[in-house]
């Protein structure tokens, strides 16, 4: 095996987490999850593999470079007072509403920035002080923007990658940003910026224009006579990973518990997002009402199981969609329900992978309907459970996976008449047109799996 030149992944999370054992001493353990398996090939290929990120944990600070798994991780640190003005303030409450569309309040705040930009410079430092000549840098995420310029200033022979996860706003948005110059310049300093979709590449090949950063040759920037490629690169999912726990005999037996548990509807319809106002979860539940009330559904064939992960459970604009969202669940089941029969059932607690292959495999009809969404993998994981070719997939046309998932019935999240009329016709749909679509999604899915992107980019950057 040919062995690559060191590759070093800085992400805001280090892929580990610490596990304590009985005897009251503690170990760090792999942590599941997409990232770590796309990019665990490219890293055991590569001299010396590395992984720069904060451990997680602000109260007990890490320092000194550990091993796990064969991947040398370097931990940043970062205090309780930073991650409160760099993740919680600059990262989730400006970036984050500002980048999909100003679907939640953004607050523009200097001490934010300063943070971020501190936390930002430290990664750069950690990097630079660790890499070896000539190494390759892939930057993950929108928490971490400003850190391919400095690593620019500091080591300028590392080849240089950035990954915007979400999406990048169109100018008119982005623009707003008091630190619209920094943060575009942050990115310039990469090599190759990827991006979810062409529309994200396209946004930001406009904006660094505009702001007098780059020049547009082609679908390329130049800065000075350097080049930065820009290019779309959709994530994707473990595909053979679901599709292999979703015909698992378990899986099988747990999904038809499920069902019973439920009442053993006619039709199970499913959402599973994080409780975040970009979901679109509140206007979701407003269509299902209506079909309801229409007489369009019967709430003695019909169940919904909502799945909302907790998230950001301190900060207002969520506190208000929790609010909103059990008062419509209350609603609903008020309205429509029975004694000891609920019309929906909501989870507002994190599923393990074997409860989410269950409800994946229970759902005659998945609703992902985000306002903007960078990709939404939920979407992907669904259909690769479905080895069967049943089911039906609604889907927001300004979710990322909209591109590639052109089967499913794509819907504007906020025209409620139109998700209600693609929710009808999913119940509607007749087994012989659900294995054609299905079909056609596995296969776009299988073919554009986490370890092809990972692939992709990387031969991009280093080509």
């Amino acid at each position: 095996m040919t062995v690559a030149p060191q590759l070093i992944v800085v992400a805001n999370r280090l892929p580990v987490r610490r596990v304590e054992r009985e005897d009251g001493t503690s170990e760090w353990i792999t942590s599941p999850g997409g990232l770590v398996s796309a990019l665990s090939p490219a890293l055991a290929q590569s001299d010396n593999p590395s992984w720069v990120g904060w451990t997680g944990d602000s109260n007990h600070l890490v320092d000194e470079p550990f091993t796990v798994d064969g991947i040398h991780l370097l931990p940043v640190p970062v205090s309780p007072t930073e991650l409160d003005a760099h993740y919680n303030g600059m990262s989730n409450g400006t970036m984050w509403p500002l980048y999909h569309d100003k679907v939640g309040p953004v607050e523009f705040h200097r001490t934010w920035y300063e943070g971020y930009r501190t936390v930002n410079r430290r990664f750069a430092e950690t990097v630079a002080e660790s890499a070896e000549e000539g190494a390759t840098v892939w930057v993950q995420d929108y928490q971490l923007q400003l850190v391919p310029g400095y690593l620019r200033e500091l080591r300028p022979d590392l080849l240089i990658g950035f990954f915007l996860h979400i999406p990048f706003p169109p100018a008119e948005l982005y623009n707003q940003l008091p630190w619209r110059e920094a943060l575009v310049a942050g990115m310039l300093g990469s090599d190759l910026v990827g991006f979810q979709t062409p529309r994200g590449a396209a946004n930001f090949r406009r904006v660094a224009s505009f702001l007098g950063k780059a020049t547009v040759d082609g679908d390329d920037l130049m800065v000075g006579d350097r080049r930065v490629r820009l290019g779309s690169y959709p994530i994707g999912i473990d595909f053979r990973r679901y599709e292999a726990a979703g015909m698992d005999h378990a899986t099988s037996e747990r999904s038809r518990d499920l069902r019973a548990q439920l009442g053993n509807p006619r039709t199970v319809i499913l959402g599973v997002d994080r409780l975040d106002y970009t979901k679109g979860i509140d206007v979701r539940l407003r269509a299902f009402k209506e079909l309801l009330a229409d007489g369009v559904l019967h709430p003695s064939q019909v169940t919904m199981v909502q799945v909302a992960d907790p998230s950001r459970d301190a900060v207002d604009a969520y506190i208000d969609l929790r609010a909103r969202v059990e008062r419509l669940v209350g609603e609903i089941n008020g309205d429509y329900g029975r004694v000891g029969v609920p019309v929906v059932h909501y989870i507002h607690q994190t599923q393990n992978f074997d409860a989410l292959l269950a409800l994946y495999r229970t759902a005659d009809i998945m609703l992902v309907t985000p306002f903007a969404d960078g990709m939404n993998l939920v979407a992907k994981e669904y259909v690769a459970t479905r080895y069967d070719e049943s089911g039906a997939l609604v889907l927001s046309e300004f979710a990322g996976a909209a591109h590639q998932l052109t089967e499913a019935l794509t819907v504007n999240p906020y025209d409620v008449d139109g998700l209600k009329s693609a929710i009808a016709e999913a119940v509607r749909m007749t087994p012989e047109e659900q294995r054609q679509r299905m079909r056609d999604m596995r296969k776009e899915v299988e073919a554009t799996d986490v370890r092809t992107w990972a692939a992709n980019f990387l031969d991009g950057l280093r080509s």
